[in-house]
């Protein structure tokens, strides 16, 4: 499969961000190729695309599969296995979070919220300050995540377009209501 200049560029690119994201550089160039193409691809055309093994596509597809992000699909008569996004750019983004948050904020809440249940509520020390701080920042955390991911993109994306706005509008409010912190 022949790529323009561009999305060779763009897939080069994300290969290599791929690797600050969690992924390994495949991964992210394969998910890039996928999600710019206007058809599913197989893996060998992945394969020829990239110039890696077809079992390196095997492998990155299984965790693209895994992080929910494309999915297999079948073309009538052929039997091989063709790959598409699954989703829109936003639902993509939208997954890639939800999956970093359970793979990474949930067993850290976890171990945190245990860690807590087990020390002595009498102790007050610096150390159980600093969990019960971390606990209460990763349940807000977690509460607010569930509301924006539950969120319409179109809604999503209009909150995010009020960027520091919200901030402002909180500030002031902090200001011409009394007894509140300035």
């Amino acid at each position: 499969m022949q790529m323009s200049a561009e999305t060779e560029t763009f897939v080069v690119h994300f290969g290599e961000m791929a690797s600050r994201w969690g992924f390994n550089r495949t991964v992210g160039q394969m998910l890039a190729l996928i999600v710019l193409s206007e058809k599913p691809l197989n893996a060998d055309d992945i394969a020829e695309s990239l110039a890696v093994s077809r079992g390196n596509v095997s492998m990155a597809a299984k965790e693209l599969q895994s992080w929910r992000l494309v999915k297999v699909h079948r073309e009538a008569g052929d039997r091989k296995d063709y790959l598409v996004a699954n989703g829109s750019i936003w639902q993509l983004a939208q997954q890639v979070m939800a999956e970093r948050k359970k793979r990474e904020v949930d067993p850290t809440l976890s171990v945190v919220r245990g860690l807590l249940m087990e020390l002595d509520d009498a102790d007050d020390s610096h150390a159980k300050r600093q969990m019960q701080e971390m606990n209460d920042l990763l349940e807000l955390f977690t509460q607010w995540f569930d509301d924006v991911h539950s969120m319409k993109p179109e809604h999503l994306k209009a909150l995010m377009k009020m960027g520091a706005g919200v901030g402002r509008v909180l500030e002031m409010t902090s200001r011409l209501t009394p007894g509140t912190k300035k």
